[in-house]
């Protein structure tokens, strides 16, 4: 009987300690750079990069955007965007922060527990070349803190991922001005 006693007094000591956790980790960021080179003009890429109604071509887990404000792709715009996910959807929400093409093109995504900003930037390092270039940070919150140091390449690695596939679209002879 003490025993039993004894290991419900330890269950709910932990399960205190946990919540202390969660309520005390109150963010957790993680911080990476991703590059890919595209051999199309940067006006090219920066065209298609810039067309909403192609964006499942190259993002093929999204199942739907919405505009919830503004006009779609320009600065101040919010967008909900549905993702097919392993558990479910995945919903989040985009606001570009900042539109300056064909330099750069800053956006921030926020979803349950995690929100990150990314920061595009584009140069042609030469003619018929573009230099895509990404700045991405997480930050975490609440449960989603505890789990971010075990998953930062695995962000980065779906980042690069996406960025492939863009490129691998750009690249495609039907898309070829």
């Amino acid at each position: 009987m003490h025993a039993a006693k004894l290991t419900k007094n330890c269950i709910w000591q932990e399960y205190i300690f946990q919540l202390y956790l969660l309520r005390n980790i109150s963010s957790f960021s993680v911080r990476y750079t991703t590059e890919v080179i595209i051999n199309l003009s940067r006006i090219r890429v920066i065209e298609l990069f810039d067309s909403v109604s192609d964006l499942e071509r190259w993002q093929p887990g999204l199942k739907s955007h919405r505009v919830i404000s503004g006009v779609a792709g320009r600065e101040g715009c919010r967008t909900e965007l549905v993702y097919e996910a392993r558990n479910g959807d995945l919903v989040m929400t985009e606001t570009v922060t900042k539109r300056n093409f064909p330099d750069e093109y800053h956006t921030l995504y926020e979803s349950r527990g995690v929100t990150n900003q990314m920061f595009n930037h584009f140069s042609e390092p030469e003619a018929g070349r573009t230099r895509w270039q990404t700045v991405n940070v997480f930050r975490f919150r609440g449960l989603m803190a505890l789990m971010a140091p075990l998953m930062k390449t695995a962000f980065r690695k779906n980042t690069l991922l996406n960025m492939e596939r863009f490129k691998s679209y750009a690249e495609s002879s039907t898309n070829h001005l």
